[in-house]
């Protein structure tokens, strides 16, 4: 049995590699600041004998016995991350650190949770870890951007320095239970809206296009690069290669939840991708990786989720 830490490990995705890592035998250890994790996501394995929660901020250091890290810390929609936005870099910079420091302490294994985002709004399409992008230093997503890049640097460095075995993998636009509901991103925001048959709000003309991943799939995909045989550290796109437009999702939802929604169309804000689309081809080739579940079906159960949320928030 290992013992796994998650940092941000009551958020969104941390929650659901919890889960499956519970699943697999493992010793999880949870590190959240609870900042935009959430109690309701981790409840169900607090009376797990092989499950720890640690309230704890990585920008400040600790010490902890760990074979593996798996670092999720950070606010990821825009929302969420431009609320504090220093505080949102130093989550990046000084909690990659932190933990960078712990692995090397320990000998542990550490993933870093990068981001789509570091290509910023992309000159190439789809996005090939090779690719440098095309990301706004001063902008107000840039807290974000360049705090994740300079995350994969110090991960890097590390690397060369100590020699401690680091992974990097990029994160594209995943939803699934256990989203926040005031997530503000599009899954999130265009299935609450529908659901409470509020107009559904697109920035910009809705001709921006995503590509949206199952969380199942994701988490695989981390387990997977977490425990690659070839030495293989990544960079690496995680994310389904199934391209859809902002404006053709919304009707998908609209449809999906028989919704009386209208749809609304806003200012698109600020360095807003207008495309966003991994090449995975790295990730099969290395590590088998590719994403296999039905994004309807995903879709589905992510709506099921928002209604229970809905219909406890009401009680």
């Amino acid at each position: 049995m290992k013992k796994v830490l998650i940092t941000g490990g009551a958020g969104f995705i941390g929650s659901n590699l919890a889960n499956k890592l519970l699943e697999l035998g493992e010793y999880v250890i949870c590190l959240d600041n609870f900042f935009t994790g959430s109690n309701r996501n981790i409840a169900p394995f607090l009376e797990n004998k092989n499950f720890k929660l640690i309230k704890h901020d990585i920008v400040d250091k600790i010490s902890l016995d760990v074979d593996e890290i798996y670092n999720l810390a950070c606010p990821a929609s825009p929302p969420h991350y431009q609320f504090d936005p220093i505080k949102t870099a130093k989550t990046s910079v000084f909690g990659i650190i932190n933990m960078l420091e712990l692995a090397k302490d320990k000998g542990a294994k550490i993933l870093q949770a990068s981001t789509s985002e570091v290509y910023g709004n992309p000159l190439v399409h789809p996005q090939i870890e090779t690719y440098f992008g095309n990301v706004n230093p001063i902008g107000i997503r840039s807290c974000y951007d360049e705090g994740k890049r300079m995350a994969e640097t110090f991960m890097v460095d590390y690397n060369r320095k100590y020699g401690i075995q680091t992974r990097i993998v990029r994160i594209f636009n995943t939803f699934g239970p256990n989203m926040n509901i005031n997530d503000g991103r599009v899954v999130s925001n265009f299935i609450v809206q529908a659901l409470q048959n509020k107009d559904i709000t697109i920035y910009g003309d809705g001709s921006q296009t995503r590509s949206f991943c199952y969380v199942s799939d994701l988490v695989d995909g981390l387990i997977s690069m977490m425990n690659n045989k070839n030495n293989f550290l990544g960079p690496v796109n995680l994310g389904n290669t199934h391209e859809i437009s902002v404006l053709e999702f919304a009707k998908k939802i609209i449809k999906l939840t028989n919704s009386n929604s209208k749809i609304v169309f806003m200012p698109l804000p600020s360095d807003d991708p207008v495309q966003r689309k991994p090449d995975i081809s790295l990730a099969y080739e290395q590590l088998g990786w590719r994403p296999l579940f039905d994004v309807d079906l995903g879709l589905q159960k992510t709506i099921d989720y928002f209604k229970e949320q809905i219909k406890e928030n009401k009680n």
